[in-house]
C-alpha cells in the first residue's frame, strides 16, 4: 500500500489525549501509551483521515514556516511507524 494515496486517521483502538498529570499530549491504545513531543502532537491532530500525507506536510510546513521537503521525510516515516504499530490507518488508500 502506498500511504501517500490515502488520508490517515487514528485507529479505532487509539485516541488523542492531554495528561494534565505528566502536562503532555499522549496516546493512548490498548497496549500502553506514547508521550507525545510538540512535533508528534502537531502530525497526529491533523490526521483526521480528511487530509492527505501531502496535505500534512503543507499544514505542517506553513504552521512552522519551513519548506515542505524538510518536512516530508520525518512525516512520512513518523506515520509510517505508526501504521506498522496498527495506531494509524489509511481506510481509503488505493492498493498498489
Amino acid at each position: 500500500m502506498n500511504s501517500r494515496k490515502g488520508t490517515p486517521r487514528l485507529a479505532s483502538k487509539a485516541r488523542l489525549r492531554w495528561d494534565p498529570v505528566r502536562r503532555k499530549p499522549i496516546l493512548l491504545y490498548p497496549e500502553g501509551v506514547l508521550i507525545l513531543n510538540p512535533s508528534a502532537e502537531a502530525i497526529l491532530s491533523l490526521c483526521d483521515g480528511r487530509r492527505s500525507v501531502a496535505e500534512i506536510v503543507s499544514a505542517l510546513a506553513d504552521r512552522y514556516a519551513v519548506e515542505t521537503v524538510a518536512l516530508e521525510a520525518d512525516v512520512g516515516n513518523f506515520i509510517q511507524g505508526l501504521v506498522e504499530r496498527g495506531l494509524l490507518s489509511f481506510p481509503d488508500a488505493i492498493e498498489d
